[in-house]
């Protein structure tokens, strides 16, 4: 989603002297705001301006007491979703930004992202390694080896994840085809899905929503992610409660699955 550069004004709902310095808060890694913007970012919107986000959300609130949210640009309504979906997932959250000045709602705003942009990392570094245990050839390694804490050999540089991320509805094992991968001179669009997001590598271009985002390699990552890295192949036996426990969640989101597909990608 992209969020507007420009951000709208908030009315400030406390009355401050320019001649005092506003509080300054240390942004904690331990603030529940934090916790919550990891678990909204996998679960609902990944790449977000959280401040913008929160500033246009309050002010958006004022306008549609007097133009209905039908009114607003396709855009708006869409922001407002997100801002909607936000408050409703953290009790007691609207009243907090009602009640702030606008420097403490861009500070709440802060808060979140930091927990959501953290998530992201956390997940990609994790999720480099591990990765190479699920793609390996079974009883086999990956040939030639590919590094563990670095990405710079993959992608269509090498033949197993290029056979991974080739678009689907291409053929890999077509030389042309895995030259023009290779050289960048086929540029690959973001709404051609590489065929790893596809059940046994199935595509049918007749019916392109058969078996998408049902492979098992996805299924993998989620566990990983959502319940615990040794819930891959076993049942879970880490000793600290799994993401999805500790925010309650007990059902897979549409955008948690598009999360864990852009992560594996």
């Amino acid at each position: 989603m992209t969020i507007q550069e420009t951000t709208p004004s908030v009315p400030s709902k406390r009355g401050s002297s320019a001649l005092q310095m506003g509080p300054h808060k240390k942004v904690s890694s331990s603030d529940p705001l934090v916790s919550h913007g990891r678990h909204f970012g996998r679960t609902v919107f990944a790449l977000c301006n959280y401040p913008s986000l929160l500033t246009n959300g309050i002010l958006r609130l004022e306008q549609i007491e007097d133009f209905p949210l039908e009114d607003f640009p396709a855009e708006e309504r869409r922001e407002h979703c997100v801002f909607e979906q936000l408050l409703d997932s953290y009790p007691g959250l609207l009243e907090q930004l009602k009640d702030g000045s606008e420097e403490e709602i861009l500070h709440v705003g802060e808060l979140i992202g930091k927990g959501a942009a953290g998530a992201r990392g956390d997940d990609t570094k994790t999720l480099k390694s591990a990765i190479l245990d699920w793609i390996s050839p079974k009883g086999e390694g990956i040939r030639p080896p590919l590094h563990r804490n670095s990405k710079i050999d993959r992608g269509f540089n090498h033949d197993l994840t290029g056979s991974l991320l080739c678009p689907a509805g291409l053929d890999w094992n077509d030389p042309q085809t895995k030259e023009n991968l290779q050289s960048s001179e086929m540029m690959v669009c973001g709404d051609q899905w590489p065929v790893f997001l596809y059940a046994h590598h199935i595509y049918d271009p007749e019916d392109p929503w058969c078996g998408l985002l049902r492979r098992r390699l996805l299924v993998y990552a989620y566990k990983h992610m959502f319940t615990s890295p040794s819930s891959v192949d076993r049942e879970p036996k880490a000793m600290r409660s799994g993401n999805a426990r500790l925010h309650g969640m007990n059902s897979v989101t549409i955008a948690s699955l598009a999360y864990i597909a852009t992560q594996v990608r």
